[in-house]
């Protein structure tokens, strides 16, 4: 009878992540949209599409502003968006 032979495999080692390292004006950009982000209540992505439209999502807080809703009046325009939406299923 013939056995097979298992192979020895040489075991790949985990390459250690090496820490991502981010200019001053990166942290602070990051850091800028993280308190407009929280500004805003934290919304969902689906409640970016209900003010903002399909590219809500995907858009800056400063592109958002210029759409005409800063973070800062987010929760309101999203309640004016409920309160459409629900007129509009009326009829």
């Amino acid at each position: 009878m013939k056995t097979k032979k298992k192979g020895t495999r040489a075991k790949k080692l985990a390459k250690p992540k090496q820490a991502q390292v981010r200019s001053k004006a990166a942290r602070a950009h990051i850091a800028e949209g993280t308190r407009l982000l929280a500004l805003a209540g934290r919304p969902t992505k689906a409640q970016f599409v209900k003010v903002y439209g399909p590219q809500g999502p995907k858009m800056t807080w400063e592109q958002r502003a210029k759409a005409g809703v800063d973070a800062t009046h987010f929760q309101e325009a999203l309640g004016r968006a409920k309160r459409l939406r629900a007129c509009f299923n009326h009829l």
